[in-house]
């Protein structure tokens, strides 16, 4: 065993460098307890949706879906113009881990545009609610909203440059909370040395999930998506088996031909990235650009992650090398019993 190797099991280690591996630990046990597979997984967008749709003769349709957490849906209401009036006492019911109401109200002669839709209890929640929007003569409207932004009001025309804006916002915040798709990149990262083998490896992995984003989006693919993520978890616990096999200094497929392993498994992420998708749901009129800018928006955030670990892992071995060499190897086995563990919860999910 070489030094560094003994440093690891001796008792000799530095305060720092034991305290730079419990930190690790804890921040990955805390990612694993914040996004447990048996009720949220950990790619998964819950956002609320508000659809209206407005009917000749003055009658508008309201479908409201709000996420339940902890058995509870979450303290949110649509507060929508005081000249609708509403018919009836309106109908709910639990759907999929949210809560869905139906309530059909009277406008009269006053039409929607220019009325302001507003989320009461938006500001105090991290989440986004979907508004889609559809007028009797055919326009439709899309926004998101979110807290410190909880009021949308409808325009005459589309307003295309928000949509496009929102659903690239939506893209990088899912990447971005997205435990398990980080985890993988990061698994990509101790494996890949080299910044045009990381380029071509990085590049495979976008090229694999956007085709599948798309074909799965305009419905040429429809795989459940609880065995997508269990094989998505099952992808980074077979990366971090490669990783310690490469600190062991076994030659590895994964080492040798990064790219391929990352387009191979990226077509299955995608798949988890149009899951996702189909939840926040995707404008009739405007999926080309949907898409897009939700595509976009995860590569913005792939690209965040990616830069600031870089950056965080080259400051490590400047600063302090052993420190560096430590963390990188104790890594792999706390990202390995992470995806264990989510593997074999998604996989009880739907035995």
């Amino acid at each position: 065993m070489n030094a560094a190797g003994a440093s690891l099991t001796g008792g000799d280690l530095a305060p720092r460098l034991r305290a730079a591996i419990c930190l690790l630990m804890l921040v990955l046990a805390a990612g694993s307890a914040l996004y447990p597979a048996s009720s949220v997984f950990a790619d998964e967008i819950r956002p609320a949706l508000l659809e209206i749709e407005e009917r000749p003769g003055g009658w508008v349709d309201i479908a409201w879906k709000v996420p339940i957490v902890q058995g509870v849906p979450e303290d949110m209401t649509p507060v929508l113009p005081d000249w609708l009036v509403p018919v009836g006492s309106g109908s709910g019911r639990p759907v999929s881990g949210a809560w869905l109401e139906y309530r059909t109200y009277r406008g009269g002669d006053q039409p929607l545009t220019g009325a302001a839709i507003r989320i009461e209890g938006l500001n105090a929640l991290p989440t986004d609610v979907l508004v889609r929007i559809s007028l009797q003569d055919g326009t439709e409207h899309s926004a998101i909203l979110r807290s410190g932004n909880d009021t949308f009001i409808i325009p005459e025309q589309p307003t295309r440059v928000e949509l496009a804006v929102s659903y690239w916002q939506m893209g990088t915040i899912h990447i971005l909370e997205g435990f398990d798709h980080l985890l993988f990149l990061l698994t990509l990262l101790l494996i890949v040395a080299g910044l045009w083998p990381l380029l071509k490896t990085v590049t495979a992995f976008t090229l694999a999930h956007s085709l599948t984003l798309a074909l799965a989006t305009l419905g040429f693919v429809n795989i459940p998506s609880a065995p997508t993520e269990a094989v998505i978890s099952l992808s980074i616990m077979l990366l971090a088996v490669e990783v310690v096999r490469k600190y062991a200094g076994v030659p590895t497929l994964s080492e040798r031909y990064p790219w391929l392993i990352a387009f191979t498994f990226g077509l299955v992420h995608g798949l988890g990235f149009a899951g996702a998708l189909s939840e926040i749901g995707v404008p009739e009129n405007d999926v080309p650009l949907a898409l897009l800018m939700f595509n976009l928006g995860v590569e913005t955030g792939q690209v965040m992650f990616v830069v600031a670990v870089s950056l965080l892992l080259a400051g490590l071995h400047r600063v302090h090398g052993r420190t560096g060499h430590l963390v990188a190897r104790a890594t792999p086995y706390a990202i390995g019993g992470i995806a264990a563990f989510w593997t074999l919860e998604r996989v009880q999910s739907f035995l």
